[in-house]
């Protein structure tokens, strides 16, 4: 009987996690006064490949995925539609490449704070899955 209840709570951890990124060193940068974005910065790893569709979070108004690209010698930012995570490797997001974007904060982010970050994922069998993460405001 004991086999059998441990056997359905670790059923039950695998269903649960199947979908999940790992998200390691998540920040974001502080926001002052008067400025109304800011980016976010992590690491993503899916185990079974997965694609980063979108994110929101109670401190912003607007919350996109953007990538930092060279036109020329002009270093621009845009909106994407998502970002592929292959298989079992790590995708940066990062200062100068892609970045989850806060936008028209409710409020200054001030260092040493964490703030709630939600991932929006598509898993590699289509299915959307929202991932909670917190991110901590550091320079």
């Amino acid at each position: 009987m004991i086999r059998f209840f441990a056997w359905m709570a670790l059923l039950a951890w695998a269903g649960a996690s199947h979908g999940q990124v790992q998200v390691t060193d998540a920040w974001a940068r502080p926001a002052l006064q008067g400025q109304t974005a800011t980016g976010a910065f992590m690491s993503l790893k899916s185990a079974d490949g997965a694609r980063l569709i979108g994110a929101a979070s109670p401190v912003a108004g607007v919350v996109e995925i953007h990538e930092m690209v060279m036109e020329g010698s002009v270093m621009r930012m845009r909106a994407v539609a998502g970002i592929d995570l292959p298989a079992g490797r790590s995708v940066e997001l990062k200062p100068g490449g892609y970045h989850v974007m806060l936008m028209d904060l409710n409020r200054p982010l001030k260092a040493g704070e964490r703030v709630p970050l939600e991932l929006r994922i598509e898993t590699k069998d289509k299915r959307l899955v929202t991932q909670p993460i917190e991110v901590e405001v550091a320079t």
